[in-house]
């Protein structure tokens, strides 16, 4: 399983992007893709249509991860260990949503969470 960062659920429905034809590929081969509660948020915050929420929530076969108790905790130290800074927030709940779904994260912005990595995120390359 591969978790997806809201900048690839946006590159989902942009028909004929090489990230969509990567995505595309993997899923014949039986990799399975998910997305945190918070990416899918961000998704939805748009511009995007109905039928382009449909098609995202197909590739994901409704694998979107819920944001309880345990990721907001992960998350929480995520952020204290980074230094607290306001810009990676955000990412430290898709950060930790990965990390405790045992999934590396696929995302555009990799400087954004390579600063997690030493504390357990994988980044799928």
């Amino acid at each position: 399983m591969i978790h997806l960062d809201t900048n690839i659920l946006i590159e989902i429905v942009t028909l004929g992007s090489p990230m969509a034809n990567r995505l595309t590929e993997w899923l014949k081969t039986g990799e399975q893709l998910a997305t945190s509660a918070i990416a899918w948020s961000e998704f939805l915050s748009g511009p995007v249509s109905e039928n382009q929420i449909d098609g995202v929530r197909r590739v994901l076969v409704d694998q979107i991860v819920h944001f309880g108790v345990a990721e907001a905790a992960a998350a929480a130290h995520l952020f204290n260990q980074v230094g607290r800074r306001r810009s990676s927030r955000v990412d430290s709940f898709i950060a930790a949503s990965a990390m405790l779904a045992g999934a590396p994260l696929l995302t555009k912005n990799l400087a954004d969470f390579r600063i997690f990595e030493p504390f357990g995120l994988r980044l799928q390359r």
